[in-house]
C-alpha cells in the first residue's frame, strides 16, 4: 500500500448527504493522484467508523464509486482506486456524441447546442462563468 492516506472530512451543516461528501473526496483525491491508481481504501465498516457514518452510508459512496470507475471492489481482498480517467474521458466522449446527435435532430444549430450545454455545465459546477 502507498504511504498517501485517504483524508475525508464530514460537514453535518452541509447541504451535501454525507455519502456525497465521501464519494466527491473520494473522487477528488483519486482524480487529482493524491490517491494514486491502486491503492487500498479502508473497509466500508472502517471508514463508517472513522467518520461517525452508518456502515450504509460509506457502502452507497463505494457503490456509486464503482459504478462512476473510481474505484473497484476485487471481492474479498477489497477496493482500489481505478484507473479511472481513460474511462471517465471516454464515458463523456460517448455522452457528448449522443447529446450532439440528438440536439442535430431537435434543429439546434451549433450555437444554441452549445449554449445548452455551457447552461447546464454552469448549473451543474455552480460556478457561475
Amino acid at each position: 500500500m502507498s504511504p498517501q492516506t485517504l483524508t475525508i472530512t464530514i460537514d453535518p451543516a452541509a447541504a451535501e448527504a454525507p455519502f456525497e461528501q465521501v464519494r466527491t473526496q473520494i473522487a477528488d483525491q483519486a482524480r487529482t493522484g493524491t490517491l494514486p491508481v491502486g491503492h487500498k481504501l479502508p473497509t466500508v465498516r472502517g471508514l463508517a467508523e472513522e467518520l461517525g457514518l452508518a456502515a450504509n452510508t460509506v457502502a452507497k459512496a463505494y457503490r456509486a464509486l464503482e459504478t462512476d470507475g473510481v474505484i473497484e471492489t476485487r471481492g474479498r481482498n477489497g477496493s482500489f482506486v481505478a484507473a479511472a480517467g481513460d474511462a471517465a474521458a471516454k464515458e463523456a466522449a460517448a455522452a457528448a456524441a449522443v447529446y450532439a446527435h440528438r440536439a442535430q435532430r431537435l434543429g439546434l444549430d451549433r450555437a444554441a447546442a452549445l449554449a445548452a450545454v455551457t447552461d447546464a455545465l454552469r448549473a451543474s459546477y455552480d460556478s457561475g462563468d
